[in-house]
Order: C-alpha cells, then structure tokens, then sequence
C-alpha cells in the first residue's frame, strides 16, 4: 500500500528559544507513532518536517537544523502568508499540517488535525483551543473574522484565524490567491468555504505564547486587524468563485 505524505510546516519569526522543543517534540510523537491511539494507520505515514525562517535575527534557522528535514530561509522578513507560501511550495506531501513555532509539548496533538483529513471526512481541519481567562485582548479580531466568515459564506466558524490547521494538498492547490501577512488564515477559510471544500473545526488543547495586554500585545493585534480586514475584504472584491 502506498505511503500518505504528510509535510508539517512550521513558520517562525524569532523563535529559537522556542522552536527546538517544539520540533523535537514533533519527531517524538512521529518516531513512537502514537496516532495508533486515533485508529490511524502510523505504519502507513511518511512524514516530512518543513521550518520556514521568516527573515529572524535570533539563529532560528540554525536551531531549526536539527530537527527539521529542510529549512527555507527569507532573507527578509515577509510575512506569515508568504511564510506558509514558501513552505508548500517546497512541501511534497499529500495533506499538509500547519502549525506555530511555539507550541512546545503541546505539538504532539497535531492527530487530532491529522485524523479527520486522513478520513475523508474534512478537506480542511482547524484547531479550536480552549481560550485562557485574562489573556489577549479584547477579542475584537476573532470578532471581525467570524463575522467575516459568516457574511461572505455563511459558516458559523469559531476559530477562522487559529494557525493550526491540516488540509489536502489538492484543496490548497485549488487556491489561487496570495494572502498577506496574518490575513492567510481567515482568507484560507473563506476561499475553500466558497470553493466547496469540507471545512471542519475540532478541539484541541495546543497552547502557544499568548501577546498580553501589553504595548506590544496591543501593537500586533492591531497589525493582524488590519491583515485580516484587508483578507476579507480582498474575498468580496474578488471573490474566488
């Protein structure tokens, strides 16, 4: 029987204090092939790992090296879209999994994205986590992109901008458009909803570092509103089909 190719992509910006114990914790579940747990065949899975460098000055493409099967490195920093962009363009796999540099141990609960797609029974499945009391803002950009979501397509999404996603390579492929910066997630949503492709979200208990209700918290979510804001609106302008 023929192997399923599965390409993890993980884009980083300045994460390599972080990176490592993510990735190793990635290797770990793959080597022990725990997704038996999920009734998956793990004998029947070729893994391959991607870390993309999106213009970092900490070393993240050096710690990175160790773990990961190729690392694409930006001389520059571009953006989280054209970080995933130059990941799945290098990527072979049949179902791609994307996931963030900083979920440490928690890396090792991506089955539960892979599971569903495996199946058949999703095109595309989303994290949903467990929101932490007191963290974040005010939830305006979650707010923006599921109303987003529900007037452009009319699903009921509660995760639309969660970067912990696995879909078939033949639905991203279906894709046509390049997303900006922190506007892939939501725009990714929204095209394969208008394309006809199964969007399914799942909880899952992934924990990252939360940006706070600080000056710099406050300053990224204001770049990821106008990002998603630009997404959406590109959707309507230019709907994909």
């Amino acid at each position: 029987m023929t192997a399923t190719k599965v390409t993890i992509i993980i884009p980083a910006w300045n994460e390599a204090q972080r990176l490592p114990l993510t990735l190793k914790t990635l290797r770990k579940q793959m080597a022990q092939g725990r997704e038996s747990a999920l009734k998956m065949p793990s004998d029947n899975l070729e893994y391959e790992l991607i870390v993309v460098d999106d213009g970092s000055r900490d070393g993240t493409a050096e710690a990175a090296l160790p773990w990961a099967d190729k690392v694409v490195k930006h001389p520059r920093r571009r953006g989280k879209g054209a970080a995933l962009e130059s990941g799945w363009n290098e990527s072979r796999g049949d179902i791609l999994i994307f996931l963030d540099a900083d979920l440490g141990l928690s890396a090792k609960h991506y089955p539960l994205l892979l599971k569903p797609v495996l199946q058949g029974a999703a095109d595309m499945c989303v994290a949903r986590l467990t929101p932490c009391p007191g963290t974040g803002g005010f939830g305006l950009v979650r707010a923006l992109a599921v109303r987003g979501v529900r007037l452009l397509t009319g699903f009921e999404a509660s995760a639309p901008l969660s970067g912990q996603r696995a879909l078939r390579a033949e639905a991203l492929q279906a894709l046509k458009r390049q997303y900006g910066g922190f506007g892939v997630e939501v725009g990714m949503f929204v095209d394969l909803l208008k394309l006809g492709y199964r969007v399914e979200e799942t909880e899952a208990p992934f924990m990252h570092r939360t940006t706070g209700k600080t000056w710099s918290g406050w300053m990224h979510r204001g770049r990821q509103f106008l990002s998603v804001g630009r997404a959406l609106w590109q959707c309507w302008r230019m709907p994909i089909c």
